[in-house]
């Protein structure tokens, strides 16, 4: 069938300045795949289902809209961390800027000289997890990226990883347009951390396809802050073998438009993947999209969804949450919770959790609500002297508290929540 001519027009406009990248022939072969599928899938419109909450036209313009560079003085992220740090900037790789690409038990390469060989593991990994995560829900943002990126890591974990690997985003141009695709393998047995930080870019698309074998784990903490006008859609799939764990925690501050997705499937029996995040927002112009799909397609595996946003002066939150549980997928044990503390009356926080459910053998529940902070627990705070606006403040930390524990390493954990009260102690009224 062919793509009504808005849609079809919308998405050559798009692409029509963009080149496929060179590489050796299978990556050239994964990449007209990819543009087949966008082709065909065409990008998205605002009447499209899952985009719906979201207008995407900021995201479909040939040209960026310009952001802005801002500083707001705070520490690095992570500097305590002793990350191996991987820089880019405006979605280029920034060699002298970055530590050297080594670490124990893990080798890193960058995207293009991974895709310029004609044997690389890359091979099994690139677009397959992308192209897989089309059903039952069309991501067309995600197969541009397959299509277009030019750069990113290729990182293999073969061991316990030692340091955490930081990929630092950049912005340095007003009117950057950039696109970075990672590809991540966590072999049988391994376990390693990866750290993200920065605005990247004045719009940014970022895909990482993450394959967690046998028996591995796979920790994700990312920081999405400092500029106001930025837009960024990224996507995350994520494959989960036996008895493997998938954790991963988003923080989001300013922007004007945010779109997280991430789409996990569990194949192997006992599997666990934990998704989480948090987001704050302070103005009309923002608009922060957390859309999460996991399937369940194996026994005994469990899932969590946790997303916790703050919202004032005219924000907005959306989430669309979904667990699919195929059949066979007996011992499913799945949660999704989320929440929007609304700290005015022209704030929005629209929810769309689901649950499809193909197996007799589960627990699955969804919860989502939306308030305004607790009156009485605000009076007991201010009763023992606390002033109004401090008080205000710790009841939005205990908010996102659940949200945040989700963060295995406490070290991380703690960086995330000092920024978190900085944040909000430059927002005191």
């Amino acid at each position: 069938m062919a793509l009504p001519k808005v849609r079809a027009d919308a998405t050559a406009a798009r692409i029509a300045g963009l080149r496929l990248p060179e590489g050796a022939a299978w990556a050239a072969e994964a990449r007209r795949g990819a543009l087949g599928r966008l082709t065909a899938m065409g990008l998205p419109q605002r009447r499209d289902e899952y985009w719906r909450y979201t207008d995407p036209a900021g995201l479909l313009s040939p040209a960026p809209a310009p952001a802005a560079l801002l500083d707001d003085g705070d520490p690095p992220v992570f500097a305590g961390v002793g990350a191996v740090r991987i820089v880019f900037v405006d979605g280029v790789f920034d060699a002298d800027a970055s530590d050297p690409l080594t670490g124990t038990g893990i080798e890193i390469e960058r995207l293009s000289v991974a895709l310029s060989r004609d044997i690389h593991w890359a091979r099994d990994l690139y677009g397959v997890l992308e192209a897989r995560g089309q059903r039952p829900v069309e991501r067309p943002f995600a197969a541009m990226n397959t299509a277009f990126a030019g750069d990113g890591v290729v990182i293999r974990a073969t061991g316990a990883v030692t340091p955490p690997v930081h990929l630092v985003y950049l912005h340095r141009s007003e009117t950057s347009d950039a696109m970075l695709h990672h590809l991540i393998s966590v072999e049988s047995g391994a376990a390693m951390t990866l750290l993200e930080s920065g605005p990247a870019a004045a719009r940014f698309s970022k895909l990482m396809e993450v394959d967690v074998a046998d028996g591995a784990a796979f920790h994700h903490v990312r920081i999405q802050g400092r500029d106001h006008r930025r837009r960024a859609v990224t996507g995350t799939f994520a494959r989960l073998g036996r008895e493997s764990l998938f954790k991963s925690f988003s923080l989001t501050m300013n922007g004007v438009l945010t779109r997280n997705e991430c789409v996990i499937e569990m194949t192997g029996d006992g599997a666990s993947a934990h998704v989480a995040g948090a987001a704050l927002g302070d103005g009309a112009d923002f608009h922060h999209d957390d859309t999460v799909f996991v399937t369940h397609d194996a026994v005994g595996c469990q899932s969590r969804q946790v997303f916790k946003k703050v919202l004032r002066n005219g924000a907005v939150g959306v989430f669309q949450g979904k667990i699919l549980v195929r059949p066979g997928a007996q011992k499913t044990d799945g949660y999704q919770i989320s929440q929007a503390l609304l700290l005015d009356d022209d704030s929005q926080f629209l929810a769309k959790p689901e649950l499809e459910i193909y197996a007799d053998d589960v627990a699955c529940s969804h919860g989502s609500t939306s308030g305004a902070i607790d009156e009485t627990a605000l009076f007991y705070l201010r009763s023992r002297g606390v002033p109004e606006r401090e008080a205000k403040d710790l009841l939005v930390m205990a908010f996102l508290a659940e949200a945040l524990a989700e963060i295995a390493d406490e070290r991380l954990a703690e960086d995330l929540r000092s920024r978190l009260e900085g944040w909000l102690a430059r927002r005191r009224r």
